[in-house]
């Protein structure tokens, strides 16, 4: 169903990974990782701002705001860097 809704958004579907689709919309990419029922959206900040209102339309979901953890990494993101352990 979540197939059909990114593609049916003008999404392309990564050959290499099915669980990563990316869209550019007036020059700005969104990137969105799907993995079971979790989404990771990376890019234009208005653009996952759009995203995230559209899908919580769509689907019943929450807004867990900037990525911490994630398939046993942590992640932390500040200004100029990202770290990852």
């Amino acid at each position: 169903m979540i197939d059909n809704y990114f593609v049916g958004l003008g999404f392309s579907k990564s050959e290499v990974d099915p669980n990563l689709y990316q869209i550019v919309v007036e020059g700005k990419l969104l990137i969105i990782v799907l993995y079971v029922d979790d989404l990771i959206l990376t890019g234009d900040g208005l653009l996952i701002l759009l995203c995230k209102k559209d899908l919580a339309t769509k689907f019943d979901m929450k807004d867990l705001d900037l990525l911490h953890y994630f398939l046993g990494l942590e992640i932390w993101q500040y200004i100029g860097g990202l770290f990852v352990s």
